[in-house]
């Protein structure tokens, strides 16, 4: 199937980059950056991606901070937040206000993710 959607993760922890990609790459075109702004330089790469998901807790730039950078040039992409913690006020707050579509924690369910993707792209 060639017509896979194109999905841009940024973690700054390879060993999660590479985990996400093993257990989606069969569903989805999948494209990696270590940090927010090489998330910004694949996106300029990549402007047909539809699916970002983001870590929260990273250097430079939280993932939140990233989405917001993204979704001002890139607002027809769907976004979500990635974290190893519990759900934070700042998360929150871009729930409410629509800046992200959902948060995951870590360890991230495969299937949960594919569901809120499938959900958010045929809508």
């Amino acid at each position: 199937m060639n017509d896979r959607i194109k999905l841009l993760y940024v973690d700054d922890e390879p060993i999660n980059l590479k985990l996400l990609e093993i257990n989606l790459k069969k569903h989805y075109k999948i494209v990696t950056a270590l940090n927010g702004y090489a998330g910004l330089d694949a996106l300029d790469k990549n402007p047909d991606t539809e699916v970002v998901i983001a870590d929260m807790k990273m250097p430079q730039m939280t993932g939140i901070e990233f989405i917001k950078r993204a979704k001002n040039k890139y607002g027809h992409m769907k976004f979500y937040i990635l974290s190893g913690f519990e759900i934070s006020d700042e998360i929150q707050e871009a729930l409410d206000a629509q800046i992200i579509l959902e948060y995951f924690q870590k360890p991230f369910d495969v299937n949960n993710i594919q569901k809120a993707i499938r959900k958010s792209v045929d809508s």
